[in-house]
């Protein structure tokens, strides 16, 4: 790093000397641009979505809700081709975020879920991974995450489908998700 250097009372005056007589140069006519505005923010929504994780933590719980997904292994929306469950089974999709429930209750869960889901979504992440665990660590040694998190995921409008993947990436203890595009054409 340089120091700086500070003229000398006899640099000074030559530069005031070799300027002497200069006719200073006109402003130009300048444009100034305003700050660009915040991208919009979508109020209804978050208000909608705070309400609907209100209503699932402390609303009834219906198990039918849970029993409609049962222990099914994968999912597909309806009217989606089968191929698009194929192509996720067979991992032509890289994964592209992740989240853990190891260790979380079922209204933390559900809220990791939902709070995952948005922030995929919102950075237009197509396929992501939730490890919601094989249940070992529960009482009765029963997976209750995991019939939970499917039910929840075949309720969002945001997910086409979903499958378990292979026992390298978790197995029955994790989930592939395929979500929709957020792009807007």
């Amino acid at each position: 790093m340089s120091k700086r250097h500070h003229p000398t009372p006899e640099e000074i005056a030559a530069f005031h000397a070799a300027v002497e007589g200069a006719t200073p140069l006109k402003k130009p006519a300048r444009v100034a641009h305003e700050r660009p505005k915040p991208p919009p923010r979508p109020v209804q929504r978050e208000i909608d979505e705070a309400a609907a994780v209100v209503e699932s933590l402390h609303g009834p719980f219906e198990i039918d809700d849970l029993l409609a997904i049962g222990d099914a292994s994968s999912f597909l929306r309806a009217g989606l081709p089968r191929n698009v469950l194929r192509d996720l089974r067979r991992g032509r999709w890289t994964i592209q975020n992740h989240t853990d429930l190891h260790g979380l209750n079922r209204h933390e869960a559900h809220e990791e879920v939902s709070r995952f889901l948005a922030e995929s979504m919102q950075t237009d992440k197509r396929c992501v991974r939730i490890v919601h665990g094989r249940g070992l660590g529960s009482p009765g040694r029963e997976g209750v995450l995991r019939q939970f998190v499917k039910s929840w995921l075949s309720r969002s409008k945001d997910v086409l489908a979903f499958c378990h993947p292979p026992p390298s990436d978790g197995g029955e203890g994790a989930l592939w998700i395929l979500l929709r595009s957020n792009r807007r054409p």
